[in-house]
Protein backbone atom coordinates (compact mmCIF):
# COMPACT_ATOMS: atom_id res chain seq x y z
CA UNK A 1 0.00 0.00 0.00
CA UNK A 2 1.46 2.76 -0.78
CA UNK A 3 2.18 5.98 1.74
CA UNK A 4 -0.49 8.11 -0.09
CA UNK A 5 -3.37 5.77 0.36
CA UNK A 6 -2.41 5.25 4.39
CA UNK A 7 -1.99 9.10 4.89
CA UNK A 8 -5.75 9.47 3.21
CA UNK A 9 -6.77 6.61 5.77
CA UNK A 10 -5.34 8.05 8.45
CA UNK A 11 -6.38 11.52 7.47
CA UNK A 12 -9.17 11.89 9.76
CA UNK A 13 -7.45 10.10 12.96
CA UNK A 14 -4.52 13.01 12.31
CA UNK A 15 -7.45 15.55 11.96
CA UNK A 16 -8.46 14.34 15.62
CA UNK A 17 -4.75 14.36 17.11
CA UNK A 18 -4.21 17.51 15.36
CA UNK A 19 -6.87 19.52 16.61
CA UNK A 20 -6.80 18.11 20.10
CA UNK A 21 -3.24 18.12 20.38
CA UNK A 22 -3.15 14.65 21.43
CA UNK A 23 0.45 12.73 21.11
CA UNK A 24 0.35 9.98 18.35
CA UNK A 25 2.84 8.20 19.45
CA UNK A 26 3.08 5.91 15.69
CA UNK A 27 6.50 4.46 15.50
CA UNK A 28 8.38 6.42 18.18
CA UNK A 29 10.14 4.87 21.15
CA UNK A 30 10.91 6.27 24.52
CA UNK A 31 14.13 5.48 24.27
CA UNK A 32 14.86 7.55 21.07
CA UNK A 33 13.82 10.42 23.78
CA UNK A 34 16.87 9.76 25.45
CA UNK A 35 19.42 9.92 23.00
CA UNK A 36 21.27 11.63 20.50
CA UNK A 37 22.16 11.36 16.66
CA UNK A 38 25.35 9.95 17.96
CA UNK A 39 24.95 6.53 19.66
CA UNK A 40 27.97 7.50 22.02
CA UNK A 41 27.29 11.18 22.55
CA UNK A 42 24.66 11.54 25.42
CA UNK A 43 22.02 14.06 25.53
CA UNK A 44 22.70 15.37 28.65
CA UNK A 45 26.23 16.92 27.24
CA UNK A 46 23.86 20.08 25.97
CA UNK A 47 20.57 19.63 28.20
CA UNK A 48 22.47 19.96 31.70
CA UNK A 49 24.03 23.20 30.22
CA UNK A 50 20.82 24.29 28.72
CA UNK A 51 18.96 24.17 32.17
CA UNK A 52 21.44 25.70 33.89
CA UNK A 53 21.57 28.69 31.33
CA UNK A 54 17.83 28.85 31.92
CA UNK A 55 17.88 28.83 35.68
CA UNK A 56 20.74 31.41 35.59
CA UNK A 57 18.96 33.98 33.17
CA UNK A 58 15.44 33.66 34.96
CA UNK A 59 17.54 34.84 37.93
CA UNK A 60 19.73 37.40 36.72
CA UNK A 61 16.42 38.74 34.12
CA UNK A 62 14.37 38.86 37.23
CA UNK A 63 16.97 40.70 39.24
CA UNK A 64 17.55 43.03 36.83
CA UNK A 65 14.15 43.32 35.69
CA UNK A 66 12.84 46.92 35.38
CA UNK A 67 9.64 46.77 37.40
CA UNK A 68 7.62 45.33 40.04
CA UNK A 69 9.04 41.39 40.37
CA UNK A 70 5.47 40.41 40.56
CA UNK A 71 5.22 41.86 36.90
CA UNK A 72 7.79 39.76 35.68
CA UNK A 73 5.54 37.33 34.23
CA UNK A 74 3.72 39.44 32.18
CA UNK A 75 5.87 39.02 29.06
CA UNK A 76 5.99 35.73 27.04
CA UNK A 77 10.03 36.44 26.49
CA UNK A 78 9.85 35.13 30.33
CA UNK A 79 6.87 32.30 29.91
CA UNK A 80 9.86 30.70 26.59
CA UNK A 81 12.28 31.21 28.94
CA UNK A 82 10.63 29.07 31.80
CA UNK A 83 9.35 26.91 29.10
CA UNK A 84 13.14 25.96 28.08
CA UNK A 85 14.09 25.64 32.10
CA UNK A 86 11.15 22.81 32.43
CA UNK A 87 11.74 21.47 28.95
CA UNK A 88 15.21 20.65 29.93
CA UNK A 89 14.59 19.39 33.25
CA UNK A 90 12.23 16.95 31.48
CA UNK A 91 14.93 16.04 28.75
CA UNK A 92 17.50 15.14 31.77
CA UNK A 93 15.31 13.25 33.53
CA UNK A 94 14.26 11.13 30.17
CA UNK A 95 18.02 10.90 29.39
CA UNK A 96 19.33 9.87 32.68
CA UNK A 97 16.41 6.76 32.51
CA UNK A 98 17.25 6.11 29.04
CA UNK A 99 20.91 5.66 30.06
CA UNK A 100 19.89 3.37 33.52
CA UNK A 101 17.38 1.31 31.08
CA UNK A 102 15.07 2.22 33.74
CA UNK A 103 11.82 3.11 31.19
CA UNK A 104 8.65 1.48 31.15
CA UNK A 105 7.96 -1.29 29.44
CA UNK A 106 7.37 -0.33 25.53
CA UNK A 107 4.42 -2.45 25.06
CA UNK A 108 2.46 -0.41 26.91
CA UNK A 109 3.52 3.14 24.99
CA UNK A 110 5.71 5.75 25.97
CA UNK A 111 5.98 7.31 29.83
CA UNK A 112 4.19 10.07 30.96
CA UNK A 113 7.63 11.67 31.48
CA UNK A 114 8.70 10.82 27.81
CA UNK A 115 5.12 12.41 26.16
CA UNK A 116 5.32 15.50 28.72
CA UNK A 117 8.94 16.17 27.29
CA UNK A 118 7.65 15.34 23.58
CA UNK A 119 5.03 17.84 24.08
CA UNK A 120 7.04 20.85 25.67
CA UNK A 121 9.79 20.27 23.24
CA UNK A 122 6.79 20.88 20.51
CA UNK A 123 5.89 23.91 22.22
CA UNK A 124 9.15 25.44 23.42
CA UNK A 125 11.39 25.16 19.76
CA UNK A 126 8.98 26.93 17.71
CA UNK A 127 8.17 29.46 20.51
CA UNK A 128 11.85 30.20 20.90
CA UNK A 129 12.12 31.05 17.42
CA UNK A 130 9.09 32.83 17.58
CA UNK A 131 10.27 34.97 20.21
CA UNK A 132 13.50 35.79 18.09
CA UNK A 133 11.98 36.93 15.27
CA UNK A 134 9.26 38.96 16.90
CA UNK A 135 11.11 40.73 19.18
CA UNK A 136 14.08 41.68 16.45
CA UNK A 137 11.37 42.28 13.57
CA UNK A 138 8.68 44.11 15.55
CA UNK A 139 9.82 45.41 19.37
CA UNK A 140 13.25 46.56 18.44
CA UNK A 141 12.63 47.36 15.05
CA UNK A 142 14.20 51.15 13.79
CA UNK A 143 11.73 53.68 15.55
CA UNK A 144 10.36 51.72 18.48
CA UNK A 145 11.10 53.93 21.86
CA UNK A 146 10.13 50.93 24.25
CA UNK A 147 13.26 49.23 25.72
CA UNK A 148 12.32 45.71 26.76
CA UNK A 149 15.95 44.67 28.31
CA UNK A 150 17.94 47.78 28.97
CA UNK A 151 21.23 45.24 29.85
CA UNK A 152 22.06 44.64 26.02
CA UNK A 153 23.85 41.06 27.32
CA UNK A 154 20.74 40.16 29.20
CA UNK A 155 19.06 40.95 25.57
CA UNK A 156 20.52 38.50 23.83
CA UNK A 157 20.50 36.18 25.75
CA UNK A 158 16.69 36.19 26.05
CA UNK A 159 15.85 37.14 22.39
CA UNK A 160 19.20 35.34 20.78
CA UNK A 161 21.05 32.87 22.52
CA UNK A 162 17.81 30.55 23.44
CA UNK A 163 16.68 30.09 19.72
CA UNK A 164 20.65 28.61 19.47
CA UNK A 165 20.20 26.69 21.80
CA UNK A 166 16.49 25.41 21.10
CA UNK A 167 18.18 24.39 17.64
CA UNK A 168 21.13 22.77 19.56
CA UNK A 169 18.13 20.80 21.08
CA UNK A 170 16.70 19.99 17.48
CA UNK A 171 19.48 19.37 15.99
CA UNK A 172 21.25 16.84 18.09
CA UNK A 173 17.91 14.40 19.47
CA UNK A 174 16.53 12.24 17.50
CA UNK A 175 13.15 12.57 18.75
CA UNK A 176 10.79 13.76 16.21
CA UNK A 177 9.32 16.40 15.03
CA UNK A 178 5.64 16.12 13.19
CA UNK A 179 3.44 18.27 11.44
CA UNK A 180 0.36 16.82 13.55
CA UNK A 181 2.06 18.56 16.53
CA UNK A 182 1.41 21.88 14.75
CA UNK A 183 -1.81 23.15 17.62
CA UNK A 184 0.39 22.53 20.84
CA UNK A 185 2.66 25.16 20.07
CA UNK A 186 -0.34 27.85 18.95
CA UNK A 187 -2.57 26.20 22.11
CA UNK A 188 0.19 27.36 24.43
CA UNK A 189 0.50 31.01 22.71
CA UNK A 190 -3.58 30.99 22.96
CA UNK A 191 -3.45 30.87 26.77
CA UNK A 192 -0.81 33.76 26.60
CA UNK A 193 -3.18 35.86 24.79
CA UNK A 194 -6.04 34.77 26.91
CA UNK A 195 -3.87 36.07 29.71
CA UNK A 196 -3.46 39.38 28.03
CA UNK A 197 -7.15 39.80 27.43
CA UNK A 198 -8.19 39.14 30.95
CA UNK A 199 -5.35 41.05 32.00
CA UNK A 200 -6.07 44.15 30.10
CA UNK A 201 -10.19 43.56 31.18
CA UNK A 202 -9.27 43.71 35.18
CA UNK A 203 -7.52 47.27 34.72
CA UNK A 204 -3.63 45.57 34.15
CA UNK A 205 -0.54 47.93 33.28
CA UNK A 206 2.77 46.86 32.22
CA UNK A 207 5.65 48.30 34.24
CA UNK A 208 5.26 51.87 32.40
CA UNK A 209 1.90 52.57 33.68
CA UNK A 210 0.50 51.83 29.80
CA UNK A 211 -2.76 49.29 29.66
CA UNK A 212 -0.69 46.63 27.39
CA UNK A 213 1.41 44.36 28.13
CA UNK A 214 3.00 45.03 24.17
CA UNK A 215 2.23 48.24 22.38
CA UNK A 216 1.22 45.77 19.17
CA UNK A 217 -1.27 44.07 21.35
CA UNK A 218 -3.38 46.87 22.32
CA UNK A 219 -6.87 45.29 23.12
CA UNK A 220 -8.40 49.30 23.58
CA UNK A 221 -7.45 48.57 19.75
CA UNK A 222 -9.05 45.43 19.26
CA UNK A 223 -9.35 45.48 15.09
CA UNK A 224 -5.06 46.20 15.10
CA UNK A 225 -4.31 43.55 17.80
CA UNK A 226 -6.39 40.77 16.03
CA UNK A 227 -4.41 41.48 12.88
CA UNK A 228 -1.18 40.89 14.82
CA UNK A 229 -2.58 38.28 16.59
CA UNK A 230 -3.13 36.61 13.47
CA UNK A 231 0.16 37.02 11.82
CA UNK A 232 2.24 36.08 14.69
CA UNK A 233 0.19 33.01 15.27
CA UNK A 234 0.83 32.36 11.20
CA UNK A 235 4.79 32.55 12.07
CA UNK A 236 4.46 30.62 15.03
CA UNK A 237 2.76 28.27 12.59
CA UNK A 238 5.68 28.22 10.11
CA UNK A 239 8.07 28.38 13.19
CA UNK A 240 6.94 24.71 13.51
CA UNK A 241 6.86 23.62 10.23
CA UNK A 242 10.54 25.21 9.82
CA UNK A 243 11.66 23.10 13.19
CA UNK A 244 9.78 19.64 11.03
CA UNK A 245 11.62 20.61 7.92
CA UNK A 246 15.02 20.73 10.04
CA UNK A 247 14.17 17.35 11.97
CA UNK A 248 13.30 15.67 8.33
CA UNK A 249 17.03 16.98 7.09
CA UNK A 250 18.70 16.05 9.85
CA UNK A 251 17.22 12.34 9.62
CA UNK A 252 17.91 12.03 6.06
CA UNK A 253 21.10 12.82 7.05
CA UNK A 254 21.39 10.38 9.73
CA UNK A 255 20.19 7.85 7.28
CA UNK A 256 22.52 8.53 4.60
CA UNK A 257 25.39 8.23 6.71
CA UNK A 258 25.24 6.25 9.20
CA UNK A 259 25.96 2.81 8.18
CA UNK A 260 24.42 0.82 11.50
CA UNK A 261 20.99 1.69 10.78
CA UNK A 262 18.87 0.10 13.51
CA UNK A 263 15.71 1.66 11.90
CA UNK A 264 14.93 3.37 14.97
CA UNK A 265 14.58 7.18 13.13
CA UNK A 266 11.18 8.64 12.09
CA UNK A 267 10.49 10.54 9.82
CA UNK A 268 10.03 13.87 10.88
CA UNK A 269 6.76 14.56 8.40
CA UNK A 270 4.86 11.71 9.71
CA UNK A 271 1.19 12.53 9.99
Amino acid sequence: MSKLMIWKQEAPANCYTCCTAAIKEGNATAESFGRSWHRRLSPLIWRVPICVWALVIICWSTICFWGPREKFLLYMTHWGLVMILVESVFGILVAVKTMRGHLADPSRGLPWYVKMYWVLYNITVPLAFLITLFYWAILRAPGRKMNYAPNPILDVMLHGVNSGLMFVELVMSIQPSRLVNIMQPLYFSGVYLLFTMIYYAAGGLDPWGNAFIYPVIDWSKPVQTLVVVTLTALFLGLMHILAVVVASIRDFIIRKFDKDKSGEYNDGFEA
